[in-house]
């Protein structure tokens, strides 16, 4: 079971996509995103499998939440920084986890 305190130690944050690059080495269809989380994370790297419902237009400048404390992790020639976080839909595609209002703070942790 998962601790309250575990929980914390994830370190959720709101970033802006910035940049959206289309991922052809990728083993199942997704992007290379790049995405700023503020002034205290800064702008950091996401390979995200979101093709089946995202246009490379759609994304950019979409508000989105990402995991940014875990560490890199290289997927083929691309260091993906930060998890995007998605859920998926009935066929297990993945929609993405965003704020309903574009009020959200630009770097503002989950809480």
């Amino acid at each position: 079971m998962v601790t309250y305190d575990d929980f914390q130690k994830l370190d959720i944050r709101v970033g802006t996509i910035i940049k959206v690059e289309d991922f052809p080495e990728a083993k199942k269809p997704a992007y290379k995103l790049t995405v700023d989380f503020g002034s205290e994370v800064g702008v950091k790297t996401s390979s995200a499998q979101l093709v089946a419902h995202y246009s490379k237009e759609e994304l950019q400048g979409k508000r989105v939440l990402g995991v940014v404390n875990f560490p890199p992790r290289k997927i083929g020639p691309f260091s993906s920084e930060v998890l995007t976080l998605g859920v998926p839909d009935a066929s297990g595609s993945c929609v993405l986890l965003v704020p309903d209002k574009i009020d959200a703070v630009i770097g503002g942790k989950l809480y």
